[in-house]
């Protein structure tokens, strides 16, 4: 789908936990003026519902890119990355751990699991908006995302 003025818009699940990560994702959406459709999932659980269009989630669109924290509640993000990854229906959609862990482990864990691409979180706002912004500008211009 695009804009008015031409420009792709894609849908985005962000799966998040965290109230604060989640608001500074809609200001940078907002900041930037990001036209994507970001759709936010609380835990590991609802990001398989919703992925899966079960329960609440039964008309949920097939997102074109999910940002997943690893270190969530019920299934982590670990589980949600290798769900995602073993589903053939849903393993070509682009997965960028987005978190706070810098731990090795943790980044060569979610590279096993395939995901696209591992970003650590900046703690500062002006920094955190701007790597969103990054995210965005690669996956929206630069990369050929299938439908």
């Amino acid at each position: 789908m695009t804009d008015p003025t031409g420009m792709k818009i894609i849908d985005v699940l962000l799966v998040e936990d965290d109230d604060g990560d989640v608001l500074m994702t809609r200001e940078a959406f907002e900041h930037y003026k990001i036209r994507n459709t970001l759709h936010v999932v609380r835990d590991g659980e609802q990001a398989v519902q919703f992925l899966r269009r079960e329960g609440q989630y039964s008309d949920a669109p097939r997102p074109d890119l999910i940002l997943l924290d690893l270190n969530l509640p019920r299934f982590d993000g670990r589980q949600v990355l290798a769900d995602v990854k073993a589903d053939a229906t849903l393993r070509s959609i682009p997965v960028v751990v987005l978190t706070t862990s810098e731990a090795e482990e943790d980044i060569l864990r979610s590279y096993e699991l395939h995901a696209n691409a591992y970003v650590t979180k900046p703690v500062d706002f002006d920094r955190f908006i701007e790597v969103i912004r990054k995210i965005d500008e690669f996956f929206v211009t630069v990369v050929k995302l299938p439908r």
